[in-house]
């Protein structure tokens, strides 16, 4: 059975034009795994990693780790606001039984729990003032012992980056190969500074750097007494 959408709402501002950015985008997205970064090593980063039951990806994009993922699951679900990247992930998916959620993550609430919940270079687009509430969103979409698995760029990554001046958020000017000019949010924090700022935010998180330009993590919601 092929993967079905849902659709929810978006929202404005830097979100909108981040949207904006990877709808553009969608058609060239697959080249960046080819032209900048080793899929196949990528992949293997995450074979140790406590991925199980059912398995939510955040900002699943065209599908290259939805397909990975899949092979996990016990169900998955893939959510991305998007549709030119949900529809390049559904065609990637097809014939699986995927269920595909169109939102904005940051206007999103999940219908149910999950085991896992997977990031793959979507921490680094959340801005500063937003992490509380997005790992409050995590903490609401985990199920009872379950994990968020995320793997994203380091700061070394900023070699490569054009940073905007002036923006109310940091942000990252991406340039597409018709020549349209686009911004996105991008924070690249180091692993010793994510576990301290995930451990303030009431989480235990295992983070490590994976090669000079990635770091991998997982992280479970701290227990309460």
């Amino acid at each position: 059975m092929n993967g079905t959408t849902e659709q929810q709402g978006g929202t404005g501002g830097w979100s909108e034009q981040q949207i904006a950015y990877y709808r553009a985008r969608a058609d060239e997205y697959d080249g960046t795994y080819t032209e900048r970064m080793s899929m196949p090593r990528l992949a293997k980063s995450i074979e140790a990693l406590p991925i199980s039951g059912d398995v939510l990806e955040l900002a699943c994009g065209t599908g290259q780790w939805t397909r990975l993922l899949y092979r996990r699951a016990r169900s998955l679900t893939a959510l991305d606001a998007a549709p030119e990247m949900l529809r390049h992930a559904r065609d990637r998916m097809q014939g699986t039984t995927t269920r595909f959620i169109e939102a904005d993550i940051f206007e999103w609430e999940p219908d149910r729990q999950y085991d896992t919940v997977f990031l793959a270079f979507w921490l680094s687009h959340v801005p500063p003032a937003e992490m509380e509430p997005f790992w409050y969103l995590l903490r609401w979409a985990l199920a009872p012992g379950g994990c968020v698995v995320f793997l994203d760029d380091s700061p070394a990554k900023a070699e490569i980056e054009e940073l905007a001046d002036g923006a109310p958020v940091p942000t990252v000017h991406r340039t597409l190969t018709d020549g349209s000019r686009h911004l996105a949010v991008k924070v690249l924090r180091d692993p010793a500074e994510l576990s301290s700022q995930l451990n303030g935010l009431g989480w235990e998180s295992h983070v490590e750097a994976i090669d000079p330009f990635h770091l991998t993590g997982v992280a479970r919601p701290r227990e309460t007494a």
